[in-house]
């Protein structure tokens, strides 16, 4: 119990850290929950002369002044109100806002190996769902305690002043209350959190759905998809009316236990009304704020499951905010290559593999070459590559440009000199211009540098017959374009960014010929003067490196140009065999 109350303290903390520089209006809020609270009591209690001054005695003063009281409380009830739940409203927004802002700068921080071990749909849940059920474990949950709080402790009071003796009998069920509202708390809380899972689930289901829609046709994958969904869905449904029937089972029974006060207070009141110390006006008074009491009382132990729910979305919240950021604690900053790239017996493996991926791998790749990496699938080619952005980092030894190890460069250097293009191009719901001019971050491209950058990259044919040319929408992922026409896209911006670094992911291996050399005039254009780390499907298209590395189950085992492999009739001249 101490460690869940310690958590959900330190859950608040943080919670607080985002809305404590709006501490006035987090107080203007809690000042008009206070008065709306107090108007409770005061209805309640201006029953008395209007009973037994008003209908009993019928005083003219009561009968004209207590209706024009009761009015002046519920306008400022209703003034309060408003201040109160307009200023909820903005700082709930608020913190969601600052919290889903906060979570995405931190999601593109992250580094590549935490996309390989999380799915996708749980992350974008974590950011849409998730932080929305924070505002109920933080501000909204704030309001409710505080609001009826001071309602129920204010109508006590009054209770208390009318008959202490009947007020007694109110404490009689609140033990009960208490244990009940603890037992079935611990049950909320795993359940949402089960609940959150669970959507995670199925927003890859959908994610996923929606990305491979065409193998979902072809493969006629539609019942396959259909049952992943339907028991996905079937298990929040469950879910949620687990969670439905203990907040209901958590309420009713509160509810019965309050019921059971109410019904001895009504017999006792009965009785007391026969002394002339307890009034009519007394017992209405009294039975007023008793009622009163039901409905904030009600709000307060149902409170339970959303206090569980959001402590569980901030868990999950705070969590991943906490996730370590990819290194970037170099201070070098790097803008010329002048001389090589070198590998120092490199080795890595992926955390929850145990054999090395790359092993005691040393290579120098020096400036203004075009080195080939070849090999069977497997053979750790791209994983090679994939460490020199500093995707990864490698378990042991280095890699150094300019002798200076990866790890001594900013990342933002190192990889503003670093361009990419890869079999799975990756493009953006926007305009071809934006899509080539992506990333350019302060610099301003020109149209003419643009235009520049499609004609060597062999796509001004087909851009400037689509109907807005440049500024043609080119759908998620460019799914208005062709498998060419979206690889001469990824030339073009990486033309544009103009790194003296490329690396060429088997970037015309999907292509059929007339595309393949299209593209390939292209890259030929594009590694001029660069150093070229090139990932060969077709080996054809590598013949001219100026050094070409043969690669199996992560080691270096030949290297040499294209003759030099060929007279040495080893793997190299296998595998160029095979692909021919």
């Amino acid at each position: 119990m101490t460690n869940k109350l310690s958590s959900s303290v330190n859950l608040y903390k943080k919670l607080w850290g985002y809305m404590a520089c709006y501490y006035k209006r987090f107080l203007i809020s809690i000042v008009a929950m206070i008065i709306a609270a107090a108007t409770e009591p005061a209805f309640a209690r201006i029953m008395k002369p209007l009973i037994d001054n008003g209908f009993i005695n019928q005083d003219r003063k009561a009968i004209i002044f207590t209706p024009i009281l009761i009015m002046i409380i519920f306008l400022i009830r209703a003034l309060a109100s408003y201040i109160n739940e307009t200023n909820s409203s903005w700082l709930s927004g608020t913190i969601v806002e600052k919290l889903r802002v906060t979570m995405f700068d931190r999601m593109l921080k992250l580094p590549v190996q935490y996309y390989d071990d999380n799915n996708s749909g749980r992350i974008i849940s974590r950011i849409i769902f998730d932080v929305t059920q924070i505002t109920e474990a933080g501000f909204n949950i704030i309001t409710v305690t505080i609001r009826d709080g001071v309602t129920i402790l204010s109508l006590l009071g009054l209770l208390f002043y009318t008959d202490w003796q009947l007020t007694l009998f109110c404490f009689v069920t609140l033990p009960f209350v208490l244990i009940l509202v603890r037992i079935l708390a611990h049950r909320l809380r795993r359940l949402t959190a089960h609940n959150q899972h669970e959507y995670g689930e199925m927003t890859q289901i959908i994610t996923e759905s929606v990305s491979g829609q065409k193998v979902v046709k072809l493969f006629d994958g539609y019942n396959y998809e259909h049952d992943r969904f339907s028991k996905s869905v079937e298990l929040i449904k469950k879910n949620n009316v687990k969670q439905t029937s203990t907040s209901s089972l958590n309420s009713g029974l509160s509810q019965f236990l309050v019921a059971c006060a109410l019904a001895m207070i009504l017999y006792f009141a009965a009785s007391k009304s026969k002394s002339n110390h307890f009034t009519a006006g007394d017992f209405v008074s009294f039975i007023t704020a008793i009622t009163l009491i039901f409905a904030p009382m009600k709000r307060i132990t149902n409170v339970t499951q959303s206090l569980q729910r959001g402590l569980s979305a901030a868990d999950s919240v705070f969590n991943f905010l906490e996730s370590i950021e990819e290194y970037d604690g170099g201070k070098t900053v790097l803008k010329n290559i002048n001389h090589h790239i070198k590998f120092n017996n490199v080795t890595f493996k992926y955390p929850l593999v145990t054999k090395n991926v790359l092993e005691n791998i040393n290579l120098e790749i020096k400036k203004g070459q075009t080195i080939a990496l070849v090999g069977s699938s497997g053979s750790g080619k791209t994983t090679l590559a994939n460490l020199i952005p500093r995707f990864y980092l490698c378990e042991s030894g280095s890699i150094t440009i300019d002798d200076i190890d990866l790890k001594d460069f900013t990342l933002q250097s190192l990889r503003g000199q670093i361009a990419l293009v890869s079999q799975e191009v990756v493009l953006f719901n926007d305009t071809i211009y934006n899509n080539i001019a992506y990333g350019a971050h302060d610099k301003i491209y020109t149209e003419k540098e643009v235009m520049n950058a499609i004609k060597l990259s062999n796509a001004e044919e087909f851009i400037m017959q689509l109907p807005e040319q440049m500024n043609t929408k080119i759908g998620e992922n460019g799914m208005r374009l062709s498998g060419g026409q979206k690889q001469r896209l990824a030339i073009a911006r990486a033309i544009l960014k103009n790194a003296p670094i490329l690396i060429l992911d088997e970037a015309t291996s999907a292509l059929d010929n007339k595309l393949e050399k299209l593209v390939q005039e292209a890259l030929d254009r594009l590694m001029k003067h660069r150093t070229t780390i090139v990932i060969a499907h077709r080996l054809s298209t590598i013949i001219h490196a100026d050094k070409i590395v043969v690669m199996e189950r992560g080691h270096i085992i030949e290297t040499g140009v294209h003759g030099e492999l060929l007279a040495k009739n080893g793997v190299y001249t296998a595998l160029y065999t095979t692909m021919q």
